[in-house]
């Protein structure tokens, strides 16, 4: 996989969003033609005090919902990019941050403005209980 290094570092700014407390969501997106799978979000839970992260895929009639580690979410998510995902966005409060691949399957990075102002409640509860 040519984009693999690139998607690696991507992965680390979702981690670093994490571990900063500013994360608010993560988006798989932008499927190769019509697909059953139409998108997979990725939000960070709380169960009896320990972290993970929720792992939603959303098909044309259900949802699926299974919770992983850090390490696990990024061995699903980089099992999706290219097939059927092109592009992987990660919202912080600081900025957003895309992850694309082109016709020719090599991977970008673009960073925006932030597009949200708060990070996602769970974040914002580890933050105050210093997890």
């Amino acid at each position: 996989m040519s984009y693999q290094a690139e998607f690696d570092l991507f992965w680390e700014k979702v981690k670093e969003s994490l571990t900063n407390y500013n994360y608010a969501k993560l988006t798989l997106a932008k499927t190769i033609g019509d697909t059953e799978l139409k998108n997979i979000y990725v939000r960070p839970v709380l169960n009896e005090g320990v972290f993970s992260l929720s792992v939603t895929a959303r098909y044309k009639t259900e949802e699926i919902e299974s919770f992983h580690t850090i390490d696990e979410t990024y061995m699903i998510l980089l099992s999706y990019m290219n097939k059927p995902f092109l592009t992987a966005l990660l919202f912080t409060t600081e900025n957003d941050i895309t992850f694309k691949l082109n016709k020719k399957r090599v991977g970008t990075i673009i960073t925006q403005s932030p597009t949200f102002k708060n990070a996602s409640d769970v974040i914002l509860e580890m933050k105050e209980k210093g997890l």
